[in-house]
């Protein structure tokens, strides 16, 4: 459904709501980003403002006067407070999506609020593509972009239905394949070449940019599955991911219980490891291995050998023993994670960090240091 901009809203009054409260949440909250990070996300929001493909980079003196005007604009508004929304004359809190979007989910614009990495707020307005069902959960496929924050997640579950942007996914998309190219893992080899991608060595650029709406299309279960895999979890409780991120921004306590939720959802029945076996899709699988690096693959050390396995011998086994010895693992440490929870409750802070880090990262061989 690709309405104009007209129809949707008459005075784009709506978009400017929106828009507001999530430069608001930009001015507040960029500083969770590493420099690297900040102008990487600077970037792609620039390119977006200026109706620019992932691939088109700007000349490097005109994104530098844009964020150095971007900045001196947080600074003017980084004291202020959320708007509220007001949607057929009456007015919404920021967070009321329900309120926002209809009780009956019927109109063409879909808002969407809640809180990404380090609770940073993020909020966004995007035209409806598609709604789907799958596995009994509702899926929604988001469009055109009106409205966005410069997080701007990809995938997310809201009030029990599981959303996808797919015009941030395709920045995603390609910013994380270039990210890839100085490893080359056999598994982003397997990738680009499921797509005629890998060229004299190397990623074939032009090519990319031709196939990059195919692949998202294509690869969009990868996604759809992770974020069913989260909404269906109940390993780690949602009250205990928010507490433990709440209290520790931005720490090792809360990038671990991030990776533990993720692994958890990857591996559930009906995640996306599930999904990529019954439909047995090496492409799919190559990307999702790809992207595990970091904590999840201190977390999933099985799913190297798996993929070995299946690139060699054509062996899918290995890969569903491989899903259930890390889902029964990940879930145990789930445990001891609602455990501290639980006890944190009146405990002073130092003293939570050193039961996680005495149950969890000292195990895992994370230890916090100052500890």
């Amino acid at each position: 459904m690709n309405l104009p901009i007209e129809t949707i809203v008459p005075d784009g009054q709506l978009i400017k709501q929106v828009q507001y409260n999530c430069d608001v949440s930009d001015a507040r909250d960029h500083g969770i980003y590493s420099m690297c990070s900040l102008v990487l996300k600077l970037r792609n929001l620039y390119k977006w403002e200026t109706g620019g493909q992932p691939w088109t980079e700007p000349e490097s003196s005109v994104l530098l006067d844009w964020i150095e005007a971007r900045e001196q604009y947080w600074e003017d508004i980084s004291e202020r407070q959320f708007r509220p929304i007001t949607v057929d004359g009456r007015s919404c809190a920021p967070d009321d999506v329900d309120s926002v979007n209809g009780k009956t989910n019927s109109r063409p614009l879909f808002y969407g609020a809640g809180h990404g990495r380090s609770m940073k707020a993020i909020f966004f307005l995007a035209e409806v593509r598609e709604r789907l069902t799958v596995e009994n959960c509702p899926v929604v496929l988001l469009g055109r972009e009106h409205a966005r924050e410069m997080a701007s997640p990809f995938a997310m579950v809201q009030e029990g239905q599981v959303i996808i942007r797919t015009d941030p996914l395709r920045f995603f998309l390609y910013d994380h394949l270039q990210e890839l190219r100085s490893s080359y893992r056999s598994s982003f080899r397997f990738f680009l070449n499921s797509y005629g991608l890998f060229n004299d060595g190397g990623l074939d650029q032009q090519r990319l940019a031709d196939v990059l709406d195919e692949m998202a299309t294509r690869e969009l279960d990868l996604f759809i599955y992770h974020e069913l895999g989260e909404l269906l979890e109940t390993s780690l409780k949602s009250e205990t991911l928010q507490q433990m991120i709440g209290r520790f921004p931005g720490s090792i306590i809360e990038f671990v219980c991030r990776a533990v939720r993720d692994v958890l959802a990857d591996t559930h029945p009906q995640g996306v490891l599930s999904h990529i076996l019954q439909e047995k899709k090496p492409s799919t699988l190559a990307l999702y291995v790809s992207f595990v690096d970091g904590l999840r693959q201190e977390l999933f050390p099985e799913l190297g050998s798996a993929w070995k396995e299946l690139l060699e011998r054509k062996n899918w086994n290995e890969l569903e023993q491989a899903r259930l010895d890390c889902r029964e693992r990940t879930q145990r440490l789930a445990r001891k994670i609602d455990d501290i929870a639980r006890k944190a409750e009146g405990q002073k802070d130092k003293e939570v960090q050193k039961l996680f880090n005495d149950v969890v990262l000292v195990p895992l061989g994370l230890e916090i240091p100052e500890l």
